[in-house]
């Protein structure tokens, strides 16, 4: 099911990533990793990648899945989604690890719709964590959030490492049943 919306001009589809997709989420994850070192330190490779490490384990591992977001029918970014907290510990709470919009597609309300999409997906518990000095992705995420509550949400702000973070702590309920893809 794919509905136009309203806000982007495109058809939006948030689609689980087979194996061989995952090559398509690793050139991605270059551009996000390149958009990301604005905020934190990171080292780019001999062969001028930087790389994640642990993508391969959202194949292979239980709890982790990974989506392609896909506008009219190309790539327009990726969601990681993992089980268990790196902030609070707890096994049960769903954790955005990454979530990536190109720029191009931004301030179309894509990213709003893939996460609150993902969200629905797995109802239970989540957190999402935001480096304090990424003030755009603290911006979407605290509307994208509310928005999905219904409520205005308010983080937790923790230092890790030297790092601050924003956590915000959220309930979801579910929605539309399981398929394969998840078109909004």
């Amino acid at each position: 099911m794919r509905e136009q919306n309203k806000r982007s001009m495109g058809q939006i589809e948030v689609i689980p990533a087979a194996s061989d997709q995952e090559r398509i989420i690793a050139n991605l994850i270059e551009l996000y990793a390149h958009d990301f070192s604005e905020f934190q330190e990171l080292e780019i490779g001999e062969d001028g990648r930087f790389g994640y490490k642990d993508l391969p384990l959202y194949w292979s591992e239980p709890g982790r899945h990974p989506f392609l977001i896909r506008m009219d029918d190309r790539p327009a970014g990726f969601v990681l989604v993992k089980q268990g907290s790196p902030i609070s510990g707890d096994r049960s709470v769903w954790d955005v690890a990454e979530f990536f919009v190109v720029r191009g597609c931004r301030r179309r309300g894509i990213g709003n719709v893939a996460a609150q999409a993902v969200w629905r997906r797995f109802p239970g518990r989540w957190e999402v964590r935001v480096m304090e000095s990424n003030r755009p992705a603290l911006q979407f995420w605290v509307s994208a959030i509310s928005e999905f509550v219904g409520e205005a949400i308010r983080g937790v702000r923790l230092e890790r490492g030297g790092v601050h973070w924003e956590v915000f702590s959220f309930t979801s309920g579910g929605g539309p049943p399981d398929s394969k893809r998840i078109a909004v």
